[in-house]
């Protein structure tokens, strides 16, 4: 059974309040640039860009991360990258990682141990479209469009016009 808790309206607002959010934090976008973790991530980090050129004028570096190498609850792709991979350096840059959805944190602190071969940033912050809870590794997001409480059995389901032809957010069962 699946049930649409936001629909492409409330994922357009949602991404607008991370963005300002970012502004209001960094008090700017000097020195920001967001990297989006693969696949869904990248494109809400592409979206959210473009609306901080919309506010701010100024075009921001968007990376695309690809954790699968640094997961440690994943078997290990001899195909997959294990070094760092982004088109820009990292280095002295406020980073903000941008991802679907937060669960158990194991994602983020895959995508903390890719980042920190492209340098020591000066900040590190978490923007997430979805953090449904559930926890196993101490890792909070700083810019959350939605919070939803799920059950353990039950499965969040970003979709985006790039990937899925429709943006929305449904709970599986």
């Amino acid at each position: 059974m699946q049930k649409e808790v936001v629909d492409s309206m409330a994922m357009k607002r949602a991404l607008t309040r991370i963005t300002y959010e970012i502004i209001e934090q960094n008090k700017g976008v000097r020195n920001v640039v967001l990297v989006g973790i693969k696949t869904r991530g990248v494109y809400l980090a592409e979206r959210i860009a473009a609306r901080l050129e919309q506010l701010e004028g100024a075009q921001i570096p968007v990376g695309e991360l690809d954790i699968t190498a640094f997961r440690d609850d994943q078997p290990k792709d001899d195909q997959a990258p294990s070094s760092y991979q982004l088109a820009f350096s990292v280095a002295d840059k406020r980073v903000v990682l941008v991802d679907d959805v937060l669960y158990t944190g194991r994602t983020i602190r895959a995508a903390l141990d890719a980042l920190m071969g492209g340098g020591r940033p000066q900040s590190i912050a978490l923007a997430v479209l979805v953090d449904r809870g559930h926890r196993e590794l101490p890792i909070r997001a700083d810019f959350i469009g939605k919070n939803i409480p799920t059950a353990l059995q039950e499965r969040i389901k970003v979709s985006v016009t790039e990937v899925d032809g429709r943006d929305g957010v449904e709970i599986i069962n």
